[in-house]
């Protein structure tokens, strides 16, 4: 069951094709065949065994605890899992005490049924859109050009990673920046970011708590949709697809299309063409606040970083700095010349544009490119740490504006470049507007992919 679905996993468990203990086993066979250690922090079989154990006795009873139940999972490294650390990709944390109980999330797909089979990689504490871990290995990015390793794209890394390379098919990650979106373009997987508030944020390691989504990555929208759904305590999504020709989108016309690579320029064209040639109405408007927020970050500072510095002041001013990720300490320091003032100007201008953008918008659907450019060779992002930077705040651009205004997004595989690296393409919508915005993009998927 390499590559298959949740979906086509559920309907193989209902109709009895499937057994949930076989297939938690050929999840470990895979992990092993696969090779890279990268990948899971750590594996969690005995669990995993137990929860797939009872995920038969349910289905042979004809009882399933919902229609995922025995389908298996990963959970990026950031959620509480009882009785362990949540290392949030650090190696300083491994002396904090265990989880006393599973995040309110994690416990909500337990009682679903879902099969947790460990937690996966990510960037050390979630700070990065690159995907770089110096202390658990960067995950390989499986579309890598032979002789080269790509970047899986951060900070759910191995999210994306495990997704693409067969291992789950689903994994949950968090988003900032972009940590859903971003290792969904690089990794040619759908990554869907959650509105804030959509799922309870308890039990999960903080980056910026006023940005802080979480969200799955999966191979279709489809299985976002009905584990969104799932762990809303319902059998089936909200969200039914939308035809195209009754759809409105929306491309601004600042900022999201600027500095992209060739390759992700003409596979957003070639994606807007046949979205216009199903009957959809595109149009590109003026959304000036996209560059108000840029310029904002410029003065002022950014939100997660106030926040990041905040949560971590103890670590990067103290002995633990040294035993972080050099380029996560160095982010994390930029908010030391941030004040009072900057944080104010930047909160209430939040709530000011994300007022106007979604007027502005209306009833229609934001789209761009998710990420400037492909996957990158990680070669040079190691070597050099301005390098690092310049694709890190590039890779972040088009994501995090959406963050700032709290859109909810999903990115969709559009193609992939002369190399045969995945491109990416975001269909958003403003704050509470999951349900419109999946119907879309179940609606438009195919169209999508092309």
């Amino acid at each position: 069951m390499a590559h298959a679905t949740a979906v086509e996993m559920a309907e193989g468990l209902r109709k009895g094709r499937l057994d949930p203990v076989n297939l938690t086993e050929e999840v470990f066979a895979r992990i092993t065949a696969h090779g890279d250690d990268a990948i899971y922090i750590e594996k969690m079989q005995d669990r995993a065994m137990a929860e797939a154990q009872a995920a038969r006795l349910r289905w042979q009873a004809g009882l399933p605890a919902s229609p995922l139940d025995g389908v298996p999972m990963a959970w990026k490294d950031l959620f509480d899992l009882r009785g362990r650390v949540t290392t949030a990709g650090a190696v300083v944390t491994k002396n904090d005490p265990p989880a006393a109980q599973d995040a309110p999330v994690v416990a909500t797909a337990h009682r679903a049924g879902l099969v947790t089979t460990g937690t996966v990689n990510m960037t050390e504490f979630a700070y990065s859109g690159i995907g770089l871990n110096p202390h658990y290995g960067t995950p390989r990015n499986v579309h890598s050009p032979k002789g080269q390793t790509r970047a899986p794209g951060g900070s759910s890394s191995a999210s994306g990673v495990v997704v693409s390379a067969g291992i789950v098919p689903l994994s949950m990650g968090s988003d900032t920046g972009g940590s859903v979106r971003i290792p969904a373009s690089f990794n040619g997987v759908v990554g869907y970011k959650t509105s804030a508030g959509r799922h309870p944020m308890a039990g999960v390691f903080p980056l910026a708590q006023s940005l802080d989504t979480i969200g799955p990555l999966a191979h279709t929208v489809a299985d976002c949709a009905l584990f969104d759904a799932v762990l809303r305590g319902r059998d089936a999504p909200d969200a039914q697809a939308a035809d195209p020709a009754t759809l409105n989108f929306v491309i601004p016309d600042d900022v999201l299309l600027d500095a992209l690579a060739p390759n992700v320029a003409a596979n957003f064209d070639a994606t807007v063409a046949r979205l216009e040639a199903a009957g959809a109405r595109v149009r590109r408007i003026a959304l000036p606040q996209l560059r108000e927020i840029i310029d904002l970050m410029s003065r002022h500072g950014f939100l997660a970083g106030a926040e990041a510095l905040t949560i971590h002041k103890d670590r990067v001013y103290g002995p633990d700095a040294a035993r972080m990720d050099a380029r996560v300490v160095a982010r994390i320091l930029q908010a030391e010349e941030m004040n009072a003032v900057d944080l104010l100007i930047l909160q209430q201008a939040r709530v000011r544009l994300m007022a106007t953008t979604a007027a502005a918008i209306g009833d229609a659907i934001v789209l761009c490119p998710t990420t400037a450019t492909t996957a990158m060779d990680i070669g040079p992002l190691e070597a050099d740490q301005d390098v690092f930077f310049r694709h890190n705040g590039l890779t972040l651009r088009n994501t995090s504006l959406g963050n700032f205004l709290d859109w909810c997004g999903v990115s969709i595989p559009n193609g992939t470049d002369t190399d045969g690296m995945p491109t990416g393409f975001l269909m958003s919508a403003p704050t509470g507007h999951d349900t419109r915005l999946m119907a879309a993009a179940l609606g438009c998927e195919e169209i999508i992919r092309g």
